[in-house]
């Protein structure tokens, strides 16, 4: 019995189009992981929330440990050696980041700008990233708020550095909120998350501790 050439045909286009189609998948999943993946760049969300992160860390490191050293209290010395700990290994990762992704670790892009229209608080343009920049950033405390804590005693010192905390800590919280809003590259989103639930549930443990001294949090900037 002969075969026709219509039926000897059918399979060698059957393979020909599964051959097209898994290119053309492989092609859609290559674009998606590439889109996903790409190197941030100077202007991102990404980057910019590394470098900003990254001075609000320093902020809070330096208040912990005035509050550590200045307290007799261990439950407060242990909440301010673990944001010293915690926010100063963010930092380090921060750093990681930008050097992997070729970037400097201070941009020439306004504090905030990378939240511009989604909550931020971005300086004004052209302004760099310094001190006075910085108090842009949501929950910053002020150089004369800083200078009270350091000069403050006691239970005056504890109270303070409880209220300036939380609200620094509200802060932190708005960033990663915003940066969730802007950005799914995996390992800043899971940051972002570890953030945001992080210093959520500090919040809470040094509201606690205020009302255990008759004390009460700053007004909420969220």
């Amino acid at each position: 019995m002969e075969t026709g050439v219509g039926d000897g045909a059918r399979p060698g286009r059957g393979v020909a189009l599964g051959v097209l189609l898994g290119c053309l998948l492989a092609a859609v999943v290559s674009l998606l992981v590439v889109g996903r993946t790409a190197t941030p760049t100077d202007a991102s969300p990404e980057a910019g929330f590394a470098r900003d992160m990254s001075v609000h860390h320093a902020q809070a490191v330096e208040m912990s440990f005035i509050a550590r050293d200045g307290s007799e209290d261990e439950a407060l010395r242990r909440l301010a050696y673990d944001i010293i700990v915690t926010q100063t290994a963010q930092r380090g990762i921060f750093t990681g980041w930008l050097q992997q992704w070729g970037l400097t670790q201070s941009g020439e892009r306004p504090a905030m700008a990378w939240m511009a229209g989604h909550g931020g608080h971005g300086a004004r343009s052209g302004q760099a990233v310094t001190s006075a920049a910085s108090a842009t950033m949501p929950g910053m405390a002020s150089q004369d708020e800083l200078t009270r804590l350091g000069r403050a005693t006691g239970r005056e010192q504890e109270i303070l550095f409880l209220q300036l905390m939380i609200r620094h800590h509200e802060g932190g919280v708005q960033m990663g909120q915003g940066l969730l809003k802007l950005s799914d590259r995996d390992e800043v989103a899971t940051m972002a998350r570890h953030i945001v639930n992080g210093q959520t549930g500090e919040i809470k443990l040094m509201t606690d501790m205020l009302r255990q001294r008759g004390a009460q949090r700053l007004p909420s900037i969220l």
